[in-house]
This record gives C-alpha cells, structure tokens and sequence, in this order.
C-alpha cells in the first residue's frame, strides 16, 4: 500500500513539473543551424536519380485537390517562386536570413499557403530528414517576414500594400 502511494505521489508530481515546464529536459537545438552553409548546404540540395525518383512519385501522389492549392500558393508568389523558396529552406537550414524581396513574396502568398509549401518541400527526398526539426523555424521564419513586411519602420514610404 505504501509503495503505491509513493508511486502516485511520484507520477502526480512528475506531471505537474512537466505541465509547469514543457520545455524541461528538452534541449533547445534552434540556436545552431541544421546544415552549415556552404559545401554542406550544395550536397543537401543535390538530387540523385534515386531521390528524383522518389520525388516524382510523392509528387504524383498528391490528391488533386491539394496539387491545385500548392500551384494556386506558387502561382501567388510569382516567377520567383523556386528561388525564393530556395532562399526560404536555406534560411530554415543555415539560418541565414532571405532578403526583403522574398520575404514579400512570403507574406504575400499568404501563411496557410507559405506552411503547406514549406511542408511539401521538406517532404522532398533531400529534406525529409530534416522534417521533424523545422517546425519552430519554418514559424519564426514567417513571424520575421511578415514583422518586416508590415512594419512602417521596414520601408521608407511607410506600410507595404500587397496586391
């Protein structure tokens, strides 16, 4: 019997420190970049035939519904879209920040189209490793952008209108 409520008495407190704390025993890894930029940053983007493979079949296996919402987001961002979603993994990679043009561009598509983007591109072969590690930067990515982008102090000719 005693031992039962010393294990209950254990449990209850383990779960209130946890509740208290939920970062408590994590380590905060966001402080360094996943990949170094560089040589290290060119082999992440390089795409074998088998990664191209693999690709290509999670691409045509996309419903139709959310291929039609992913070409309406990359169709939002415009003729720069594969540069600047280059420019965008690398920042959630390296921490190197994009420049102001795309983080424009970023806003302007819109979060909901920014996030499944960003989704789809680290379910890439290249990516995919990384998928589980770049939650919180692929946010603070978007929280950067839109702070610049919508701020008075960000541009000379006060808040930016996008059309």
């Amino acid at each position: 019997m005693e031992l039962k409520t010393i294990f209950m008495a254990f449990v209850i407190i383990t779960t209130l420190v946890s509740f208290s704390y939920p970062s408590f025993g994590q380590e905060y890894v966001d402080e360094e970049p996943l990949v170094n930029p560089g040589p290290e940053m060119d082999a992440v983007k390089s795409i074998s035939p088998a990664s191209q493979d693999y690709n290509l079949y999670m691409l045509k296996n996309l419903t139709p519904k959310v291929t039609t919402f992913l070409e309406n987001c990359m169709d939002k961002m415009g003729p720069s879209f594969k540069k600047c979603n280059e420019d965008v993994i690398e920042e959630i990679l390296t921490k190197n920040p994009i420049s102001r043009e795309c983080c424009m561009k970023v806003v302007q598509s819109g979060k909901e189209c920014y996030m499944e983007v960003i989704k789809l591109m680290f379910r890439f072969y290249q990516l995919k490793r990384f998928a589980s590690q770049v939650s919180f930067r692929t946010n603070e990515v978007w929280d950067r952008c839109s702070a610049e982008v919508e701020s008075p102090s960000s541009s000379h000719y006060g808040k930016i209108v996008l059309s």
